[in-house]
C-alpha cells in the first residue's frame, strides 16, 4: 500500500490504465525528452525490417532527477568476435549487438507506461547506455541486460557490478533461454557473487514483493515467451541469500519481455499479453525505486 501510495496510483484509476496499456505506448510526443546537446554520445541501432520506425536517441541525457532506464553495454564475444548469428543476416537481432536488442523501441514504450501509470517522473526518450564499470551507473536504481546468454566481463566490470548490487542496484537479464545461456550467465554471475543462491521466485511462498510491488501479478509464469519453447521462469539472488531481504536481481529466464514492450504498438503481439509484460517491468521499476 505504500508503495501504491508513493507513485499515485488510486485502485480504480489503475485497473482501467491495465487495460490501456499498449495504447499509452504509442504515438507519444518525445520532443520535450531530447538530449541535450552536452549529452555523451551513445549508439544508433536501426529498426528491423518491416517493424515501424522509431527515432533513435543519438546521446545519453546527463542526470536530471527524472528516473531513466538504463540499457548495459556488454561484450559477447569473448576476444572472439561478434557470433555468427548475431550479424546480418544471422536469426537473432538483424545485426544488432546482443545487448542493443529491441532498442530504443522497448525502454520508450515502457517509459510511455511508466508516465501513464504512475506519478513517476519519468524520461522518454530513450534509455541510457553505460557499462558495468561506469561510476555513472550508481546514479540509477535500475539496470537492463539483454540476451546474457552471450554475456562476458572483464575484471572492471565484475567489480562494478558486485559494488552496483551490494549498494542497492537492482539489475534486470532478459531475453534467454536454454541450457547454454543459463550455464553461462550463471557462471558470470558466481564471479560477481561467488556467495550468492539462485532462488526460482515463482517455488517462493509468499510470492516476493518486487511481483506485487504496483501491479499483482499472482502466476509470474502464466506470461508464455513471445517466441521461444520452454517454461518461463524467475530466478533471483537477495541479499545475504534471505528471501525476506532485498532482491537485488532477476533474470526473466525463457522470456523476452523486451521483445512484448517492442512490438506491443504494432499489432503483431496480442495486447493482452504485451499488457503483461508491460505489469512486470512497471513493478520491477518501482521496486527498484523503493528498496
Amino acid at each position: 500500500m505504500v508503495t501504491r501510495a508513493l507513485v499515485g496510483m488510486a485502485g480504480v484509476a489503475g485497473a482501467a490504465a491495465v487495460g490501456v496499456l499498449a495504447a499509452a505506448a504509442t504515438g507519444s510526443d518525445i520532443a520535450a525528452n531530447e538530449p541535450t546537446p552536452e549529452a555523451r554520445p551513445s549508439l544508433a541501432v536501426p529498426a528491423p525490417s518491416g517493424s515501424p520506425a522509431a527515432p533513435v536517441q543519438e546521446a545519453n541525457i546527463p542526470y536530471d532527477g527524472r528516473f531513466t532506464f538504463v540499457r548495459i553495454r556488454t561484450d559477447v564475444s569473448g576476444g572472439r568476435g561478434m557470433p555468427r548469428s548475431f550479424l546480418p543476416g544471422g536469426r537473432r537481432g538483424w545485426g544488432q549487438p546482443p545487448w542493443a536488442h529491441d532498442y530504443p523501441r522497448a525502454e520508450r514504450n515502457l517509459a510511455r507506461i511508466l508516465t501513464a501509470t504512475t506519478l513517476l517522473n519519468t524520461y522518454e526518450g530513450g534509455s541510457n547506455i553505460l557499462t558495468f564499470d561506469d561510476p555513472e551507473l550508481h546514479s540509477y536504481p535500475l539496470a537492463y541486460v539483454s540476451e546474457p546468454g552471450f554475456w562476458q566481463m572483464d575484471e572492471a566490470e565484475k567489480e562494478g557490478l558486485r559494488s552496483y548490487l551490494l549498494k542497492g542496484g537492482f539489475v534486470i537479464f532478459d531475453d534467454f533461454g536454454g541450457p547454454r545461456d543459463w550455464a553461462n550467465f550463471e557462471a558470470q554471475m558466481m564471479r560477481v557473487l561467488p556467495e550468492g543462491v539462485f532462488y526460482d521466485l515463482s517455488d517462493l511462498d509468499p510470492l516476493p514483493t518486487v511481483f506485487d510491488s504496483f501491479f499483482e501479478i499472482s502466476d509470474p509464469e502464466a506470461l508464455a515467451p513471445p517466441y521461444r519453447g520452454g517454461w518461463p521462469q524467475y530466478h533471483g539472488i537477495f541479499e545475504d541469500n534471505d528471501p525476506a531481504k532485498r532482491l537485488m536481481l532477476v533474470a526473466n529466464f525463457n522470456n523476452d519481455l523486451g521483445d512484448y514492450w517492442e512490438f506491443s504498438d504494432s499489432g503483431w503481439l496480442p495486447i493482452d499479453l504485451t499488457n503483461e509484460a508491460y505489469k512486470f517491468g512497471v513493478n520491477y521499476i518501482i521496486y527498484a525505486m523503493t528498496h
